[in-house]
């Protein structure tokens, strides 16, 4: 094992890997026994995770720095040439799926191996190869356009992620001019995005079309592997959300205008909960790692052991910079079995959210690497993945002091406050892909208008203080999963109604809590969305009433603290 720093790049040889490929598929079609096509299975898996590995060192080493030209070409050349592979999967998985000894295989991995297979065969066609590659060349575009973004405040030269602790100032007058900057960084590059966006969502409906579904919505389902609920289904989700998170956050919304004396709470308010100011973090990037690193030794064993892996190796990139993208995420590296957190620190809580959030997913990663043999087992559906994440986020409150000293609790409260106050938004922008989508052919200021009309209905407290950008309908452009990531947002909703349920049960058993949590990690992606909520007892969040009942605890709480 080495540094993230010092793991080696070359460009694979894909015309090598088409050869194995297709011989491999001309081989599961001819085995004579489950042993013969197992070992093939796995020989394939090996060629794959070796391939995988590359891409993910290239594609880091490309947002975190978009302006290297050596990275973003080899992404670029990477993504076509794995569009172009596209037919040898499909005779792949065909060959798999089809295999007289598939009982064999779902005996000893589950059922769920071949629903994923299935659901990639429906969705893969040699008719969407140019699409394919033309998305991934938009998409590559809009991480450029918004890593690339900066303007001039108050002397400092800043990106978006700059202006946000400017966002928090106890300056009322601060907070607009930094709110103002912000939207005007948009309103900028608008024209651009709007551009990108209109071009990505006839491909997407195009690829939709040639692969037999009526719209891109069906196929964005069937590509997310959503076996278990449906379109109405996330629908009378976000009906719950209305009905029962709404208003919770209204109340939330006038008592955080009451707590800051201003006559109207205007977005640039809402991220300052506390007059006297939000909870910062205190200490350099070195010195939160350190500080993470004891509180996940202290937390559990396994924990302990992943984030001295992750320190020894050097698995992150924390700081942001000019021309490094934007947002976080974790990825891995499957030869090294080494999990990846990139971020942006902005010197405020939301530091801490990162070596929270992004290290459960990570701790995950890092277990089911090493446990279970199947790679595309070892990491679930979205649905479950961030339920890692954000029930990580509250396993961790028990060592806030560490980050906060005497802020500790009012950092918690805040985090209380903003987990549940970020799920309406959360809807909206799930809400909004389904319009757009059932109507790929709309204009920029049809999306805005959809945009302001959904923002209006989920979040009734929303107040842009007059910014004509913003009051048009420009905020949906800052959600980059809209652009990068189709349809995935709405699992971050149903995933914090599961990870209140951890922390409702966290305050009266913790250790019960933390071993459902632990055997959820454990499991993977072995089983489907609504088994693996059985495996790690928890309530189904479509079902009628789940969302009360995982949301009531926290509202009440909020309520005694804020």
């Amino acid at each position: 094992m080495v540094k993230f720093s010092e793991m080696p790049y070359q460009r694979p040889d894909m015309e090598e890997m088409k050869a194995a490929l297709a011989d491999a598929a001309g081989r599961m079609r001819n085995a004579g026994s489950y042993e013969e096509a197992r070992k093939l299975f796995f020989e394939v898996q090996e060629n794959r995770r070796k391939t995988g590995t590359l891409f993910s060192i290239a594609s880091v080493r490309n947002t975190i720095n978009t302006a290297d030209e050596y990275y973003d070409g080899e992404v670029r050349w990477l993504r076509e040439q794995s569009a172009r592979m596209m037919p040898l999967n499909i005779a792949w998985e065909k060959a798999l799926t089809e295999s007289p000894f598939r009982k064999d295989f779902e005996a000893e991995f589950g059922n769920q191996l071949f629903r994923l297979l299935e659901a990639s065969l429906m969705t893969q066609d040699e008719r969407i190869i140019q699409e394919t590659i033309r998305s991934g060349e938009l998409t590559q575009a809009y991480a450029k356009v918004t890593a690339a973004a900066v303007t001039d405040f108050r002397g400092e030269k800043t990106n978006f992620y700059g202006l946000l602790k400017h966002m928090q100032s106890t300056d009322r007058q601060e907070r607009k001019e930094a709110f103002e900057a912000w939207a005007g960084l948009y309103e900028r590059i608008s024209p651009e995005l709007d551009s990108q966006y209109t071009e990505l969502t006839a491909l997407r409906d195009a690829m939709a079309r040639k692969t037999g579904f009526p719209t891109y919505t069906e196929m964005a389902y069937v590509a997310r592997d959503r076996f278990d609920y449906t379109q109405e289904d996330a629908a009378r989700f976000r009906k719950q959300v209305l009905e029962i998170i709404t208003p919770a956050v209204a109340e939330i919304r006038e008592r955080q205008r009451k707590h800051l004396g201003a006559d109207r709470l205007r977005y640039y308010d809402e991220a300052l909960l506390f007059p006297e100011g939000n909870a910062n973090p205190a200490g350099t990037t070195e010195e939160l790692v350190d500080k993470a690193q004891r509180m996940y030794r202290e937390m559990s064993p396994e924990t302990g052991e992943f984030f001295d892996f992750m320190k020894e190796y050097q698995l992150f990139d924390l700081e942001t910079r000019p021309g490094k993208r934007m947002g976080g995420y974790m990825t891995r590296f499957p030869d090294y079995q080494a999990p990846f957190i990139f971020s942006n620190f902005n010197g405020t809580s939301a530091d801490v959210d990162v070596l929270t959030h992004e290290a459960g997913h990570a701790f995950q990663g890092y277990l089911a690497m090493r446990s279970i043999p199947v790679s595309s087992l070892c990491g679930s559906t979205a649905e479950i993945n961030e339920i890692h994440s954000m029930s990580m986020e509250h396993f961790a409150y028990p060592w806030m002091e560490s980050f906060f000293g005497e802020n500790a609790e009012k950092y918690r409260t805040a985090h209380l406050i903003e987990a549940l106050a970020v799920i309406p938004y959360m809807v909206c922008v799930d809400e909004f892909q389904h319009r757009v989508y059932a109507k790929p052919d709309m204009t920029a200021a049809d999306r805005r208008s959809i945009w302001r009309e959904i923002e209006r209905k989920y979040m009734p407290w929303r107040d842009y203080d007059g910014n004509r950008f913003l009051e048009e309908g420009g905020f949906w452009m800052q959600k980059q999963h809209i652009f990068l990531y189709p349809f995935y947002y709405i699992e971050y909703a149903l995933s914090q109604i599961c990870a209140f349920q951890y922390y409702g049960r966290m305050k009266e058993n913790r250790e019960a809590a933390w071993a459902d949590y632990l055997r959820l990690c454990r499991a993977g992606g072995t089983k489907g969305y609504f088994e693996l909520l059985e495996t790690g007892g928890l309530l189904n969040p479509f079902r009628e009433g789940t969302v009360e009942k995982a949301c009531g605890h926290v509202i009440e709480e909020i309520r005694n603290r804020y």
